[in-house]
């Protein structure tokens, strides 16, 4: 397990300059526990990999979501959207975990940190577009896909700035993502035709879990309500429509999930900050697996991910490695592979740089 001083460091780092303009909630609790070392020793009950802050601030934040620590609860935007607030949320932190350090225990040590960031979908949105007016109706896989929210790209509406409105395919309007644009974004003017959508992924969510569900909302930093928001009702839509999703590694399971959606459309696969948690052997082995099933039929592939996590990835970035997410587009037509970088992006969503010409 990681010793008492390298967790300590681990939540001093958590609160620098960069989590206290994201997260200043997060950030104030971190630094003020940083040397609580009754507080620090809950985290050694998770694995090692996995002893970071993150994970005991979604335990905690679980907690809340059952309805337990109001007083704390209170300190949290997503949950007291009117900000009324008393004490210190450092000490409620810090007694509400030492107070509910069984339950707390068995979370950190039996959960992983998981998101959902359907705010994603706007990177994907003008690359579909493309690909709609090359190839017509798309059939979309997703890897990594959590509880398979992305794979609701459709139903979502969307507002680029500048760049205009996209309605979703069935007028429903309930979950609304808006993306700041530069460049000349290539905003579809209409949803494009997504025959059939598949996710694939190691431990899926199933969004009808009332458990599971808790924690991927967990997962979301609190001061970042809109994410939560937006997160609570791709939730609620997806349990209206159910996505598809197949269990299985992101490379045994990929020929198959894409042979099952070829015959709907042309397929499309994405990523979205999912192979930067595998190995890089692992991130060559996936590539040489669309490199084999690009070779049988046309395909492509739409990636956003980090080039400075993903060192695997014909990803086209600077030297050193970008740590910024970029967008890239692969074709595979007729066998033959091509690679296009179109622009970096917010991680989840909020602005697109388009660099294509």
């Amino acid at each position: 397990m990681a010793a008492i001083d390298v967790l300590a460091q681990r939540f001093r780092d958590f609160g620098g300059v960069s989590t206290a303009t994201r997260a200043p909630l997060y950030s104030r609790i971190a630094t003020a526990i940083a040397d609580d070392v009754e507080v620090l020793r809950l985290l050694q009950h998770a694995p090692e990999t996995q002893q970071m802050p993150v994970l005991l601030f979604a335990g905690v934040h679980y907690l809340l979501l059952e309805g337990l620590g109001r007083p704390l609860a209170l300190h949290y935007p997503n949950l007291s959207p009117d900000g009324t607030a008393d004490g210190d949320p450092t000490q409620l932190f810090r007694r509400f975990a030492l107070e509910h350090e069984d339950e707390l225990s068995g979370i950190i040590a039996r959960r992983n940190t998981q998101t959902n960031e359907v705010g994603r979908c706007s990177q994907f949105l003008p690359v579909f577009g493309i690909l709609a007016q090359e190839r017509g109706t798309l059939a979309h896989v997703d890897v990594g896909t959590s509880a398979g929210l992305n794979l609701l790209l459709p139903r979502f509406s969307y507002e680029f700035s500048p760049g205009g409105a996209v309605e979703s395919a069935n007028g429903s309007g309930t979950v609304e993502l808006h993306c700041s644009t530069r460049g000349n974004v290539p905003v579809p003017r209409a949803m494009p035709t997504v025959a059939r959508s598949i996710g694939l992924d190691i431990a899926p969510v199933d969004v009808l879990d009332d458990d599971a569900v808790r924690w991927l909302e967990a997962c979301v930093w609190p001061d970042q309500a809109d994410r939560f928001s937006r997160l609570v009702a791709a939730i609620e839509l997806a349990r209206q429509h159910p996505p598809e999703i197949i269990q299985d590694d992101a490379v045994e399971g990929l020929a198959r999930v894409v042979a099952a959606v070829a015959p709907a459309g042309h397929p499309v696969v994405t990523n979205s900050w999912v192979l930067n948690y595998l190995p890089v052997d692992v991130q060559h082995r996936y590539v040489d697996e669309l490199d084999r099933i690009g070779a049988a039929c046309d395909l492509s592939w739409v990636v956003a991910e980090s080039p400075a996590l993903t060192t695997g990835l014909p990803v086209p970035t600077t030297d050193p490695p970008e740590d910024i997410t970029v967008v890239t587009l692969v074709r595979w037509r007729d066998g033959r592979r091509t690679i296009q970088r179109l622009g970096t992006t917010h991680p989840h969503g909020y602005w697109l740089h388009w660099e294509r010409r």
